[in-house]
């Protein structure tokens, strides 16, 4: 263990000269997608082969497994990348004082010693607007961005002109990071001018704050909506896509995820500005998030497995990755009451 695993967990993200994604650019150094024009001729013409979807993404369970120092660096990766969050009804200020210290420090001591890590964090913690002053007190002094959800989280239905307020509210409040909810209605109807000028509305709305569009995939119906919503949102300015709120019946699924990071990769090719991607809801086991962090790799490489580009949307996902990395050091799996998000 020692050392080597923090060497590996280092390697999982390095650049590779080799990968014209990455030249050029240092982590956190990227510039912001500033959007484009409508091109509706473009959007339009994007197609979802969904059985050809299904086949690529029933393959990468079993293709792609690491084990070992290997595994666990990529879990300690993987925990660099969370939006550690809370999204309950019953949120309390203690409650969120006691996630963001989970989020300063989200693996217990003795483990990190043990991989031959001295420090790690998560990549934000997600609240409600009314939790934002608390979680900003309990992460000053740290690098680790607040995100808010906004827009009418999680239906996206209230008037828009509050929809709007409510995220200069968020920013104002201290939010570095705002995950706003689009209007299912302009997808499902195919009003693609009304997304984007919604989504850029938004987007002007966060200003220096960075914005991730939740799709709410699990509602646009089919794989072709889902890249064209992507797309459309990318061309507005969204620095991140993001899969769903956590509240619909259908979540992150990776076929999804393949079309909205190959939508990514496309906005890439066409326009040379990175876009984040952020999968949300469903994912709690640590074998999965290896499972996303591969896709990544393999579709965007190296650069997009920083969490200035990539995030999981999670609550108990911590959870289960600091009791894998417990068994990999001590050779027994621990009870999840001995790692509590709060």
């Amino acid at each position: 263990m020692d050392s080597q695993i923090a060497d590996k967990a280092a390697q999982a993200s390095a650049k590779s000269p080799a990968d014209p994604a990455q030249a050029g650019h240092a982590h956190g150094s990227l510039p912001r997608n500033p959007g484009m024009d409508l091109d509706l001729d473009w959007a339009l013409g994007i197609e979802a082969n969904t059985s050809a979807i299904e086949r690529r993404c029933a393959s990468l369970p079993g293709r792609r497994s690491v084990k070992k120092d290997h595994q666990a660096a990529w879990l300690l990766k993987a925990i660099s990348c969370i939006d550690l969050t809370t999204l309950a009804g019953d949120d309390t200020e203690a409650r969120v004082a006691r996630l963001c210290a989970k989020a300063r420090q989200p693996v217990r001591a003795d483990i990190l010693a043990a991989l031959g890590m001295e420090e790690i964090t998560t990549g934000a913690v997600c609240v409600y607007h009314d939790m934002i002053p608390a979680a900003v007190r309990a992460l000053q002094g740290t690098d680790i961005p607040v995100a808010a959800v906004s827009t009418g989280f999680p239906a996206g239905l209230s008037p828009f002109h509050l929809r709007v307020e409510e995220i200069r509210e968020s920013v104002r409040a201290g939010a570095r990071e705002i995950d706003i909810v689009i209007s299912r209605r302009h997808v499902l109807s195919g009003n693609w001018q009304a997304l984007y000028d919604e989504m850029k509305t938004f987007r002007a709305a966060c200003g220096e704050a960075h914005v991730k569009a939740i799709l709410a995939t699990g509602e646009l119906g089919t794989l072709r909506n889902v890249a064209r919503a992507s797309m459309i949102c990318m061309m507005a300015g969204a620095d991140f896509i993001k899969t769903s709120t956590g509240k619909e019946s259908v979540n992150a699924t990776l076929p999804v995820s393949l079309v909205m990071i190959r939508a990514i990769r496309d906005y890439f090719d066409r326009t040379g500005f990175h876009v984040g991607y952020k999968p949300a809801g469903g994912i709690s086991k640590a074998k999965d998030a290896l499972v996303y962090l591969s896709l990544m790799k393999e579709e965007l490489g190296h650069r997009w497995l920083q969490p200035d580009l990539f995030r999981f949307g999670a609550s108990s996902l911590l959870g289960d990755i600091e009791r894998q990395l417990e068994h990999h050091v001590t050779g027994a799996y621990s009870a999840g009451y001995r790692h509590p998000m709060a």
